[in-house]
């Protein structure tokens, strides 16, 4: 596929393109899924195919292929180059400068199992069947319990007339179990798990289903309480929510396109100075590694917010040319917020009356103005215990007001995702019940 990739930069450029990137990529997707005692769903897929864009007398077009013979390529590689004629001029679509490209010596991340193809279907049911048995017929509340596997594998190699040749591959693993329950009345609560590994050794093989059931355990009896402002606890499992406004209002085409609060904002302090996000790209074995983005720009570890003060956009060559900006990256990697001292028990100790979120139901945030109403589920804690399990309220407010109202960052983040985001304690939220 490197070859035929080559073999289209080659032809794209020979026939009218004045540059052109092509990326090819291959892939392969495994999932289970088991119900109480039936296997309930099985799928498996794989993909090969190409993507190529061209840059033709100042007019730009990509286009993505399945068929990748050569004979068919040169049918396609050439009718999008015609195509492609009529579209209107747009100087700012260009490929990134040379200078910014990654120049391939970096070493290997380490992200891509071997012995993904060994592991049988026989391994991975097994694992489906031990989840759900640690809980199936334990409890006569217990309406269904369910448990996940997934797998798959992605290669790409991606050259440009600009010099830029690069390739990635990839791995992944994912368990998840999930129960439900007979609660009061019509209640009937559910409540999940997961784990994930880009290594099959690595991925935690127990406890799964576990963990889901003792989490829908505890949600029995949820109810709401008084209307009220209240210090807010966010775990781990539920503070990328808030954080994801934040990050997609810092993407160059919602600035450019005025979507985004954070306009004009560079090189001010917008949140609270407990907040540091670093884009750490280059961690191995993690989910999101990468020494390239999207352009084939060399990534590299960015401060972006630094004790509150914002330090960039992810601002892409098209972008950044509308804005008369300088480029940064086109996209986030791995994003680490900066730990505190204490996990999440130990801060929760400390809350005399306030909501432990682990969970939103719904919602939405106006990506203009910044202004959000969330569904929430959770406790409510008294003199640092969780006494009342929390269902059908909401938080409305101000994403810029609420980060600016960080009271304590955890230093517990899950370390199997690319947000690696720990606890994070808020004052002031205001929260509607009854």
């Amino acid at each position: 596929m490197k070859e035929t990739a080559q073999w289209a930069l080659k032809y794209a450029l020979d026939n009218g393109c004045s540059d052109a990137r092509v990326t090819v990529y291959s892939g392969t997707d495994t999932s289970f899924e088991y119900r109480d005692t039936q296997l309930d769903k099985l799928e498996q897929s794989s993909e090969n195919g190409m993507n190529i864009q061209l840059f033709v007398e100042g007019r730009y077009s990509s286009y993505s292929t399945n068929r990748l013979e050569k004979k068919e390529l040169e049918k396609f590689i050439s009718s999008g180059i015609e195509t492609t004629r009529y579209l209107a001029k747009d100087e700012f679509r260009q490929l990134a400068d040379p200078n910014r490209l990654y120049k391939g010596n970096g070493k290997s991340l380490d992200i891509y199992d071997e012995n993904i193809e060994k592991i049988s279907v026989d391994d991975k049911l097994a694992l489906l069947k031990e989840n759900v048995n640690e809980v199936y017929d334990t409890d006569k509340r217990l309406i269904s319990v369910s448990a996940g596997y997934s797998d798959g594998t992605s290669r790409t190699y991606a050259v440009d007339s600009h010099g830029f040749e690069g390739e990635t591959a990839t791995t992944y693993y994912n368990m998840t179990a999930e129960t439900a329950m007979r609660g009061k009345g019509d209640a009937r609560p559910a409540a999940h798990w997961h784990e994930s590994s880009v290594f099959w050794n690595q991925l935690p093989k127990s406890g799964i289903g576990q963990t889901a059931y003792e989490r829908n355990l505890r949600k029995l009896g949820q109810q709401k309480i008084q209307s009220g402002v209240y210090p807010m606890l966010v775990d781990n499992l539920s503070i990328a929510r808030l954080l994801s406004p934040l990050v997609s209002a810092l993407q160059g085409s919602a600035i450019q396109q005025k979507n985004s609060f954070l306009i004009d904002r560079l090189s001010q302090k917008i949140i609270s100075d407990k907040i540091t996000l670093i884009d750490d790209p280059h961690i191995l074995q993690a989910r999101g590694a990468r020494w390239f983005d999207g352009e084939g720009v060399a990534t590299r570890k960015l401060d972006v917010i630094a004790d509150g003060l914002l330090n960039m956009y992810y601002m892409d060559t098209y972008y950044a040319g509308k804005l008369e900006m300088e480029p940064t990256i086109q996209s986030p990697s791995i994003l680490t917020l900066k730990p505190g001292d204490k996990n999440r028990e130990q801060i929760l100790a400390n809350i005399d009356r306030g909501i432990w979120v682990t969970g939103f139901n719904g919602g939405n945030s106006n990506s203009t103005t910044g202004d959000f109403s969330f569904g929430i589920e959770g406790f409510l804690v008294e003199n640092g215990k969780a006494v009342k399990p929390l269902n059908e309220m909401n938080i409305t407010g101000n994403l810029l007001t609420l980060w600016q109202n960080v009271v304590e960052v955890g230093n517990d983040p899950r370390l199997n995702t690319s947000w690696r985001i720990p606890t994070v304690l808020f004052d002031k939220v205001n929260f509607s019940g009854k």
